[in-house]
């Protein structure tokens, strides 16, 4: 790890350099290059610089130990000292290690959120509704941007299916393990007798696919227009806006409605297309993977219960972890570091065991 750990500290070391050079700054594309790379290395450098300052207070610490003529006070105090030093090295080498594991590729890019409701009919489209919120309102505290892509409303205030754009530093590197089956314990608004239902939404986390990324041949797409449905099928436009994009070698369909202009919506539903086809690639790779590896980047099985909500009690269980926190309502308004971090903790643990 440590030999590691120098090549990389020389490695920004001669990024320093060539980022100071005149010929590099009047390269735009090299100069944002080498940027990137100097970045993505800072943290590592920084972390290792205070790695070697603590072994040498260790050793400095260690050499006054044993000295001669030390006062039994002064060697405790001294003793306490090498043991805080001790601790401070142990964290600091489990955060390198962190910070070594692959990087993986995806961790930079936007993403499409995919809300679908599952069973519970109006109860699970409202619920679908209070996800929305939940991840608008944690992007909005992010200072991440969102678009609503698509959107299939019900006429209590629901969604069927909505699709959010979130587009901003290290969202998909944030809220990859989200994807999966979320579970809604309580007691509906239509529900008279007080009886508690539970009802599931399903989230999709799709990292946003570049034009250059997957190609769409015009010729493998079906593109027919219609004329927008509201909810209960009420006509929205009085002209056919509304767009549904076929690829037909996948069979992959993607609706958009939501925009006035046919032009835009055919520019959403082919972004939500791309990225649909790059998560079916990607699902595709996971299924050839070892068990080792797919341990490492954890399940992307959609159909897998990962989370309840439990409004009688009050509480958020994520069942991958084990976590329960009894911070349903700031949950639910975006306040959801702890749950990330700690979901994000468990899979670099779990992939600190497969390191060799």
């Amino acid at each position: 790890m440590f030999q590691k750990l120098s090549e990389v500290e020389q490695k920004y070391n001669e990024l320093n350099q060539l980022l100071s050079q005149p010929d590099i700054i009047a390269n735009r594309e090299k100069f944002q290059k080498y940027s990137r790379s100097h970045a993505e290395l800072a943290e590592v450098v920084r972390e290792y610089k205070q790695y070697k300052k603590v072994a040498e207070s260790i050793a400095q610490t260690k050499a006054m130990l044993h000295e001669e003529n030390k006062d039994h006070d002064l060697k405790e105090l001294i003793e306490q000292e090498l043991a805080e030093l001790n601790d401070e090295q142990q964290a600091l080498e489990e955060r390198l290690k962190v910070l070594l594991l692959p990087k993986d590729p995806l961790d930079e890019k936007n993403i499409l959120l995919e809300i679908r409701a599952g069973t519970g009919g109006d109860e699970a489209a409202l619920f679908a509704a209070d996800l929305f919120r939940m991840y608008c309102k944690y992007a909005e505290g992010q200072r991440w941007r969102t678009e609503i892509m698509s959107s299939n409303e019900t006429g209590v205030g629901g969604f069927k299916e909505i699709i959010l754009l979130i587009e901003g530093n290290q969202v998909y590197s944030r809220l990859k393990y989200e994807s999966g089956v979320h579970r809604v314990q309580r007691v509906p608004v239509t529900e008279s007798s007080g009886r508690i239902h539970t009802s599931a939404v399903t989230v999709a986390v799709l990292p946003e696919a570049e034009e250059v990324e997957v190609e769409i041949d015009p010729n493998e797409i079906r593109i027919d227009v219609y004329r927008s449905q509201g909810p209960g099928g009420q006509s929205v436009n009085t002209t056919d806006s509304a767009v549904r994009i076929t690829h037909i070698p996948t069979g992959l369909v993607v609706t958009c409605q939501d925009e006035k202009s046919q032009h835009k919506n055919k520019a959403k539903a082919l972004r939500i297309l791309r990225a649909r086809l790059l998560d079916k690639l990607q699902q595709e790779q996971d299924q050839k993977m070892s068990e080792t590896r797919k341990a490492q980047v954890g399940s992307g099985d959609r159909s897998q219960r990962i989370r309840t909500y439990n409004f009688t009690q009050g509480r958020v269980t994520d069942h991958r972890i084990g976590l329960t926190l009894h911070k349903l309502d700031l949950i639910l308004e975006g306040q959801m570091e702890e749950l990330l971090e700690a979901l994000t903790a468990h899979y670099q643990s779990e992939a600190l065991k497969h390191v060799a």
